[in-house]
């Protein structure tokens, strides 16, 4: 991969970086003069490489011209001192000069020996290749790889798995993991429960990780859309009033609304994992009898016709018997076929 530019270093260039290996200089800028990698500059040290840093390299650099910038730690290895390895190409630059250093930094790694540099930093401004630039790519290096949105889900399951192991057994279930339901919450619920209200609609807390009461009131199912969030997702327990076959009734309908991918993983995984043990609470230790449990993703499927149809589906027709069709018509009488090997 080296000198894929045809750039080599002169021959000053590598003889002064013979001789920098001993830590008596802290720094060595290197630019390209006339197809050539050429010593521009040199600083030696004056206290730790932290200290130096800033003072040293910054006023150096300059707004619109490229350069290299080797700049020695005070750590050492089996090799010698070790070096961070600068490139420096600031967006205002000529494209000419700044594809020409992209092309042979490689040149001049192998010039000066890769077994030294124990970091590489690029930058295209001042402040990338600061102190404090380079301590944030340290950071950013050190840090996970990015997931995948598939491992995302698959490690919060993990994490919610070993989570409800933990938990009290009044509370487990294999369906997902229950969060604490606030005070709040289990009121309301309750006064749902004895008719005082006609809707509720609570909330995860994700940082804390408990289910919180979000809002209630009491409202006809016209109103039901507008209490949905649309970036969000929430349960509700709604009482839907309605007639049926002459008969009035107040039927409890769970809904669980997320809204597809307007939501973050953790969100989705938490919001489906808790919302089984939630139902259970409501139905187990409120005694809450709830006629039907729906899932939706747009606010507008809430209309009286589909909680009608979810509650009270049509029921099927039964099938009628299938009638063997007539013959043609004007065939004659039927015809009897006699086997001659036996006339009886």
């Amino acid at each position: 991969m080296s000198h894929q530019t045809g750039i080599t270093a002169s021959e000053q260039l590598r003889s002064f970086l013979a001789r920098t290996k001993d830590g008596s200089v802290r720094l060595i800028q290197i630019g390209i003069l006339d197809e050539k990698l050429v010593l521009e500059d040199e600083r030696g040290p004056k206290g730790t490489w932290e200290e130096d840093y800033d003072k040293l390299l910054l006023p150096l650099l300059k707004p619109k011209q490229p350069c290299y910038v080797l700049y020695r730690l005070d750590s050492i290895n089996e090799q010698g001192y070790e070096w961070i390895y600068i490139t420096y190409s600031p967006d205002h630059a000529p494209v000419r000069q700044k594809m020409l250093f992209a092309a042979t930094r490689a040149t001049l790694k192998s010039e000066f020996g890769g077994g030294q540099i124990k970091e590489e930093l690029f930058g295209t401004t001042v402040e990338e290749v600061s102190l404090q630039g380079y301590k944030k790519n340290l950071v950013s290096k050190s840090a996970p790889a990015p997931l995948t949105m598939a491992e995302e889900e698959l490690e919060l399951i993990k994490r919610t798995e070993i989570k409800a192991t933990s938990i009290d057994a009044k509370h487990q279930t294999l369906q997902g993991i229950a969060f604490p339901i606030s005070q709040d919450a289990m009121d309301k619920m309750l006064m749902l429960q004895n008719g005082q209200l006609s809707y509720v609609q609570l909330s995860i807390d994700l940082q804390q990780e408990t289910i919180e009461l979000a809002s209630y009131d009491n409202i006809e199912v016209d109103r039901l859309i507008s209490k949905i969030p649309t970036d969000h997702a929430r349960y509700h327990f709604f009482v839907f009033k309605h007639t049926h076959e002459g008969d009035y009734m107040e039927s409890i309908v769970f809904i669980y609304s997320m809204p597809g991918y307007k939501c973050s993983i953790k969100e989705r995984m938490l919001y489906s994992s808790c919302k089984s043990p939630l139902v259970d609470v409501a139905e187990q230790d409120l005694g809450m009898e709830i006629a039907k449990k729906v899932e939706i993703d747009d606010a507008k499927e809430l209309t009286k016709e589909f909680l009608y149809e979810e509650i009270h589906p049509n029921k099927n027709v039964a099938k009628q018997k299938f009638g063997r069709p007539k013959g043609p018509a004007g065939r004659g009488p039927r015809r009897l076929i006699r086997d001659s090997n036996n006339p009886s």
